[in-house]
């Protein structure tokens, strides 16, 4: 018999990757669709719901587009979701309203209200969240307040994968993994927080049901199947959110070990064998049942470099790509420091550790030397010192520092942005052997729940990087590389951080938040 594959599905912001594993972790075929960004005020961001629909069809059928024997063999799938990302659905599933995005910030100024109203130290303490604009949270209360007719109607907020799992099986299902970033899951039972859906004015009938990491959460029906080119029956199983899903597939499964996804946002991910809670850090489910991510978020990770080659720069279409070639290139010529340009990559605001969504970035040290190269590496030395101020809050939780990183995304495969980062943080970086981690993770989660594997572990250790390198006997050499950090430019980094960066937010953020009440529109 021919041996059974399984269906990994990385729905993220900007696009769906639908790739089909063998169980050493071997990438067998892929498909790709792009999802747009709609921004129709300022600090909001949103997609129409059915363009994910769209994109997952789409990328499945382009996987699988060439390979007719493989859909026979595919035993089962599994999503991971852009997380905190909800939209509010009807009766019969249809969108309500467009999706509104995790990274969306128009709930900021209802933020205090539900921190008095409800506590903002019991939310931290039931979700694992400290309360913060990016959850869904204060933008269901935004709903309810701001669109009352939209918040009557709705018989379901559904996350990412919820919405797709119900599109897919009929069902409204989705994981806790899934389910947990949108602040609304009680963490330590395992269950929907039925004191803040109560806050809220929800009902238990208006989210969906919810399953741990591994579940069998349905199974295609007809017309999805044939709207995807699968075969009917095909289990679907629960997932986790993107992030964690890129921890399980760069192999990220023990205590101690930590991911770093450089990504639209830039998130770090720390194994724990508890729910432990800090404010500096969110706390997630882990993609093995049992274990914990601490998790960091910076929103503004490769977003920031967009905005730079797009708005900035005003470069259009594939001119960012070669723009960024380019300026990725300059980084030889630039000095560590930026020759005293400094910035702080608030772009999409703050989350840990100070929590403040009026917040915004800071550029300081501009002198008339400085050219747009300047501009650039300023902007990944900042998000590399911002790294290094999240894993310190981190190591103080855990009383054990971050040994290395693996790193994934976008972003990783930039060796001088590795580079700057092992020189600031001091802790040397490996670029994950998997192209497509998330999409990994989720493959693992489907073959464990599908029972290929006996557990989500046994699984993540066949199918990661190491063990699918045992398997094909390749040399590490062709897989991964460690940067390791250089002693002196580490020194120099060191001086800007403790006696610059670290306290330059801190000076200026009642001033900054003063100028965003001053400027916000009305």
């Amino acid at each position: 018999m021919e041996e059974a594959l399984v269906l990994g599905i990385d729905a993220s912001t900007t696009a769906c990757k639908a790739v089909v594993w063998d169980t050493s972790g071997r990438a067998v075929a892929e498909g790709r669709a792009p999802l747009s960004l709609l921004k129709p005020r300022p600090l909001w961001h949103e997609q129409p719901a059915g363009a994910w629909w769209d994109a997952l069809v789409a990328a499945i059928r382009a996987a699988i587009a060439d390979r007719p024997d493989l859909t026979p063999r595919i035993a089962g799938l599994c999503i991971a979701p852009q997380r905190e990302t909800f939209v509010p659905v009807d009766r019969a599933g249809t969108p309500l309203r467009h999706a509104i995005l995790w990274m969306d910030e128009r709930a900021g100024d209802l933020l205090p209200r539900i921190a008095a109203e409800y506590g903002a130290d019991r939310i931290h303490a039931e979700t694992g969240k400290p309360l913060s604009g990016n959850l869904a949270l204060p933008k269901i209360a935004w709903l309810r307040e701001h669109e009352p007719e939209t918040f009557a109607l709705t018989a379901k907020f559904l996350d990412v994968a919820a919405f797709l799992i119900h599109r897919l099986t009929g069902e409204y299902r989705s994981g806790w993994g899934c389910v947990d970033p949108m602040g609304l899951f009680d963490m330590q039972h395992d269950a929907w927080d039925s004191s803040l859906l109560t806050y809220l004015g929800v009902t238990i009938d208006q989210v969906p049901e919810a399953h741990p990491p591994g579940a069998v959460v349905g199974t295609l029906t007809s017309a999805a199947a044939a709207a995807c080119g699968l075969i009917a029956g095909l289990p679907v199983i629960a997932g986790v959110g993107d992030g964690q899903a890129g921890g399980l597939g760069a192999g990220i499964v023990g205590p101690g070990q930590a991911y770093l996804n450089l990504g639209t946002a830039v998130i770090t991910g720390t194994m724990a064998s508890h729910p432990v809670t800090d404010r500096t850090f969110r706390t997630m489910y882990g993609g093995v049942p049992g274990t914990y991510s601490l998790e960091t978020a910076l929103l503004g990770g490769t977003y920031t470099v967009t905005w730079f080659t797009e708005t900035f720069m005003g470069a259009r279409g594939d001119e960012s790509s070669t723009l960024l070639e380019r300026f990725d290139a300059s980084l030889d010529r630039t000095p560590a420091g930026a020759e005293g340009l400094l910035l702080v990559p608030y772009w999409n605001s703050v989350m840990n550790p100070y929590w403040d969504a009026a917040a915004s970035g800071i550029v300081v040290g501009w002198r008339g030397i400085h050219t747009a190269e300047h501009v650039y590496r300023a902007i990944l030395e900042g998000i590399a010192f911002e790294l290094r101020l999240h894993a310190e809050g981190v190591a103080a939780a855990l009383q054990r520092a971050v040994m290395r990183y693996t790193a994934m995304g976008g972003g990783a495969r930039s060796t001088h942005w590795r580079q700057i980062i092992a020189d600031v943080t001091g802790v040397p970086v490996e670029a994950s052997a998997v192209r497509e981690a998330a999409a990994l993770g989720a493959g693992m989660l489907a073959a464990a729940g599908v029972g290929l594997f006996a557990s989500v572990r046994e699984a993540a250790e066949a199918m990661g990087s190491r063990g699918a390198r045992e398997q094909r006997g390749e040399g590490a050499e062709e897989l991964e590389a460690v940067t390791v950090p250089d002693g002196g430019r580490y020194a120099r980094y060191t001086a800007l951080y403790e006696d610059v960066y670290r306290g330059l937010f801190p000076a200026l953020q009642p001033g900054l938040d003063r100028l965003t009440a001053l400027t916000a529109e009305g």
